[in-house]
């Protein structure tokens, strides 16, 4: 399970130090790819393996999933990364997080997310209110 909030930077390469806690974890591979809100995924391949399996057995049929399925994969990248626990982002992800020096790394139960810090910042005000309200209907009886 992936926890917390880290902040690294982006170095000229297009590097980053993945939170120490989890490198173990992830230092075998990694896939990375789109996220929602303009952030990015970075999955242990076990579970970017479950999530392929659950989209292979998907009806093809439906639209949903086949655009769904499209950008999902045509933007996952494996990696593995280095022996000082850098990451590089390629720079077709990079681009579309907007990540440039300054960035958050969240921990979002199974996987990680990266974001541009000023994107993280605006997405996490937008959603206080909304995060106090939902958690009836997201957790009933639970919270």
């Amino acid at each position: 399970m992936f926890l917390g909030t880290h902040q690294p930077r982006l170095d000229e390469k297009g590097r980053l130090f993945l939170p120490a806690k989890y490198r173990e974890e992830l230092a075998e591979g990694l896939v990375i790819t789109k996220g929602q809100e303009r952030c990015l995924y970075v999955f242990p391949v076990e579970e970017f393996q479950r999530i392929t399996e659950a989209l292979r057995t998907a009806p093809v049929t439906a639209k949903a999933v086949r655009d769904y399925s499209r950008v999902f994969f045509a933007s996952a990248s494996d990696e593995t990364p280095d022996k000082q626990g850098r990451l590089t982002i390629p720079q077709s992800l990079r681009v579309y997080a907007g990540l440039r020096r300054d960035c958050v790394v969240i921990g979002a139960n199974t996987r990680l997310e990266i974001w541009d810090a000023t994107a993280w910042e605006t997405y996490l005000a937008d959603q206080e209110q909304a995060f106090s309200e939902l958690s009836e209907e997201v957790l009933p009886g639970v919270l």
